[in-house]
Parts: structure tokens; C-alpha cells; sequence
């Protein structure tokens, strides 16, 4: 994986986001090319127009990112992939056709964009056919060692299974011999005194990262065999920091308080990006406010017709630093939901939800007056989900670790939202809290932008709605 602003991107992807920016920059020169010729109009230095193919690439880029073009199941699955880069396309021209009005010398002619289009669908779903069996093989697929040979190794070896992985194991290595008998989970795990000299073995292997899984950690280091596969080149990692970049989260089931200190991350304090983050929510919350403000009265009307009760709804939730503050949103419940204040697990298809409210959630208009809070500084647009104090109460109970997602501030959208569909459950607020750490351990304002784009999928495709 390459590492992009702290936040880790498969080797695949990477290649397959270059490759579609180089087409679709070409799409959008040949479509100029052909437009010129039509019109009789001399064909000049392709440097000369360059801002509006950039523009054009990066409109569609954008939309491909926000559908879900590079998830895991784009590039495992043709007919996945080409329905999604058709979504992205008419997204991408829609957005480009905006742009069009508001930037008119920074982007393709209206003429134009409509030749690039079918250009630009023809070579995203030419190059995706062509490269469709490459990514079932090992091409882009890393070759690592693991070091254990108990129930922490065979996590990574249900981690391989996955489809799309970045990596597969050459070698299972028995470290110690108490991982035999209860502990010793994979049968084809090489006993250490088999192996001569690790360093070696790791180098005739073709390994390019050593995974350190040892059920016992106390005194069981190999320091010496670490050392000499370290100056070899080979990258050596632990299976806390192994999980992170590969799931996107940090397993609380290996994590601990050490790791979690000296590791990378926590540095979302830093000044200019959590000045950029709020100026940021200062001005899109203003502009969405103003711009949303007769679909907000027009919706409040609407819930007041189809029940009793208020049209908005306004609840007391934890923030930044464990501090409470108001949340403001369309009532999409009936006012009897919870009895005696008590809090409540959403449910599946819920009784308490109206049937106006049932839209307003599906559509996300219920979260729109949420931008007078984010405006007001109480949240921001990224951040964990924030919840009710008796359920924070419980939680931190019940998970470590719960209190750190209270160290950045709320969001309405966030990595867990995108990354975990709608959860009820001890078991559901656990792999939240996992998505939630990874975001405020590696919050940038690239990861930001990353998430803001890929809301549009959870939208589109109403994952987690309820």
C-alpha cells in the first residue's frame, strides 16, 4: 500500500486512479480535437487548453471516487465496476456542467463535453475489460511472513480470504513451541528451529513485509531475527499496526494503550488543519443553509401536516471532549418514541419512524438543519456520530477506548458511516468505535475530502440509512 496523507491507498487503486485520470484527460482532448475539426477551427497546443481538460478529468475523478468506482468490489467484479463508472459519468457531467456556469473559461465547451462523455465511458469501461483478469492474480498482491502461529496469525489469514486483498502469506513461522497444542491454530506454520538463518529464508522467499503475530509477547520477541530482517529491507510490522492499514480501522481485539501512544497519529490538532477544517464548515454550512432554506421550511411543513408534534427536533448529545450540546433535525419519529426520556436503539424498519419520515431519512433532508449546528461550531461536517450521554455512559463501560473518539469533534458524516452500514448493538457501536479511532488517529483534511466524496455513494445507494 502507499501511504497519501497519512491514510493508506491499495497499490491497485493507485494504478487504476492514474490510469483513469490519463484517459480521461485524453477523452477530453480527442473530443476537443474532434469538435475543432467540425467547426473548422485550428487545432493549437494542447498546453494552451489545458486547465479545462484537468477540469473535465477532475470533475469525473471526483464523481468516481464518490460512487465507489475503486471499492474492493469494482475491482473484483466487471458488471459492478461498469454500472458504477456509468453512475460516475453522468455524475461527473453533471458537476462538470455546473462548473461550466461558474468557471465558463475554465472548462470544456458545452459542445464538447458531450463527445468527451462518450469518450470517456468508452475508455474507463475498455480499460476495466481489459484489466479485469489481472486482478485476481498476484500482480498487485503483496508477499508477507507471518511470525506466530496462534488464533492472532490465523486473523490474517481470514484477512487473505477476503476478496480483493493486497496481500497474501508465503509462511506461516512457529515461533515458540508453547503455540503447539491449544495455541498452535495454523497446521502448516514452520517450526523456527527448522529455519537456519530467518533473515535469509525471509530474502529467498520474496517476502516484502514480515507481520510479527505472537499469541505471548512478553520476553518472546525474536529482537535478533526482527534486526536482520529490518537491514535487509524488509519492512517489519506488528499485527495491530498490519490490521489498521489493511481494514481501514484499529482492531480493538489486538490494540493496546502502548501502541496507541507511540504509534503514528492523534495529530488532528495541529493548527492550520483545524483552521482549514472550520473555515471550511463556516462557509459550505452558510452557503447550504442559504441555499436549502426553502427545502428545510418546505419539509417542516410537511412533518407538521403528516403528524402531531414539532417540526424539528432537538436532542442533547456528547461532543468534543465529552461535552454536551443541542442537535437540531426534522422529527422523523413519533413524539411518544421513547417513554419517560429513556434512550432507544434504532431499529430495522422501525415502528417509531412516520411515514414522512421514513423519506426525510432516505434522502438525508432530516440532517440538513444539523448545518446551523456545524455552522455554530458545535460539529463539524467529518467527524464520529455523536451520541446520547446514556448511551456514551454505557459504551465507555462496555469498549476501550470509547472516550478517545470524543478527542475530534462530531460530524454528520464520518469514516465509520461510509465504511459501516447502520448498527443497533454493543456489537455494532464496537466496530464503529473502531472506524471512529482510525479517523481521529489519522485525521487529514485529504481523509476529509476522501469521506465528503464517498457520502454521495451512502446517499445514492442509501447504505446505513435508517
Amino acid at each position: 500500500m502507499v501511504r497519501i496523507f497519512k491514510h493508506y491507498v491499495p497499490h491497485a487503486v493507485l494504478l487504476v486512479g492514474l490510469l483513469d485520470f490519463v484517459l480521461l484527460i485524453c477523452a477530453a482532448e480527442a473530443a476537443w480535437v474532434i469538435r475543432a475539426q467540425q467547426i473548422h477551427m485550428e487545432v493549437d497546443y494542447i498546453f494552451n487548453r489545458a486547465v479545462p481538460l484537468l477540469g473535465f478529468a477532475a470533475a469525473l475523478q471526483a464523481a468516481m471516487v464518490a460512487v465507489g468506482v475503486y471499492s474492493t468490489e469494482s475491482l473484483q467484479s466487471l458488471r459492478y465496476s461498469v454500472a458504477r463508472v456509468l453512475v460516475a459519468v453522468s455524475l461527473g457531467v453533471i458537476l462538470h456542467s455546473v462548473l461550466y456556469f461558474m468557471l465558463p473559461g475554465m472548462v470544456l465547451w458545452r459542445s464538447n463535453t458531450l463527445y468527451a462523455m462518450v469518450l470517456a465511458t468508452a475508455a474507463l469501461i475498455g480499460s476495466r475489460v481489459l484489466l479485469s483478469s489481472i486482478f485476481g492474480g498476484e500482480v498487485f498482491r503483496r508477499r508477507i511472513i507471518v511470525l506466530g502461529a496462534g488464533d492472532r496469525a490465523n486473523r490474517i489469514r481470514q484477512l487473505e480470504k477476503r476478496p480483493g486483498g493486497s496481500f497474501f502469506v508465503v509462511s506461516y513461522i512457529s515461533m515458540r513451541d508453547s503455540e503447539k497444542g491449544s495455541e498452535h491454530v495454523i497446521e502448516e506454520a514452520i517450526p523456527r528451529k527448522a529455519i537456519h538463518n530467518l533473515a535469509d529464508y525471509v530474502v529467498r522467499l520474496g517476502a516484502s513485509e514480515v507481520i510479527l503475530a505472537l499469541q505471548e509477547r512478553r520476553n518472546a520477541v525474536p529482537m535478533e531475527d526482527l534486526l536482520r530482517i529490518k537491514t535487509t529491507g524488509v519492512h517489519v510490522n506488528d499485527l495491530s499496526t498490519f490490521l489498521e492499514r489493511e481494514t481501514g480501522r484499529v482492531d480493538l481485539d489486538s490494540v493496546n494503550p502502548s501502541w496507541l501512544i507511540f504509534s503514528d497519529g492523534f495529530s488532528s490538532g495541529r493548527r492550520l488543519s483545524t483552521i482549514s477544517k472550520r473555515l471550511f464548515d463556516l462557509i459550505v454550512s452558510a452557503i447550504l443553509l442559504v441555499l436549502t432554506a426553502p427545502l428545510i421550511a418546505f419539509a417542516a411543513i410537511l412533518v407538521k401536516l403528516d403528524s402531531k408534534g414539532p417540526a424539528f427536533y432537538r436532542q442533547k448529545r456528547v461532543g468534543l471532549y465529552g461535552v454536551e450540546f443541542w442537535i437540531t433535525k426534522l422529527r422523523t419519529m413519533r413524539t411518544d418514541a421513547e417513554v419517560d426520556g429513556q434512550a432507544v436503539w434504532a431499529e430495522k424498519d422501525d415502528p417509531r419512524i412516520t411515514r414522512l419520515g421514513y423519506w426525510l431519512r432516505k434522502l438525508r433532508i432530516d440532517e440538513l438543519p444539523q448545518c446551523w449546528v456545524v455552522l455554530k461550531g458545535d460539529m463539524s461536517f467529518v467527524g464520529p456520530r455523536p451520541e446520547r450521554m446514556q448511551f456514551v455512559k454505557d459504551l465507555e463501560k462496555d469498549l476501550r477506548f470509547y472516550a478517545e473518539r470524543h478527542m475530534v469533534k462530531p460530524g454528520i458524516t464520518g469514516w465509520a458511516q461510509i465504511n459501516y452500514p447502520y448498527g443497533a448493538s454493543l456489537e455494532d457501536a464496537r466496530h464503529k468505535l473502531e472506524y471512529d479511532l482510525y479517523y481521529a488517529k489519522n485525521y487529514t483534511p485529504f481523509l476529509d475530502l476522501l469521506i465528503l466524496l464517498q457520502t454521495v455513494r451512502v446517499i445514492l445507494w442509501h447504505d446505513g440509512a435508517r
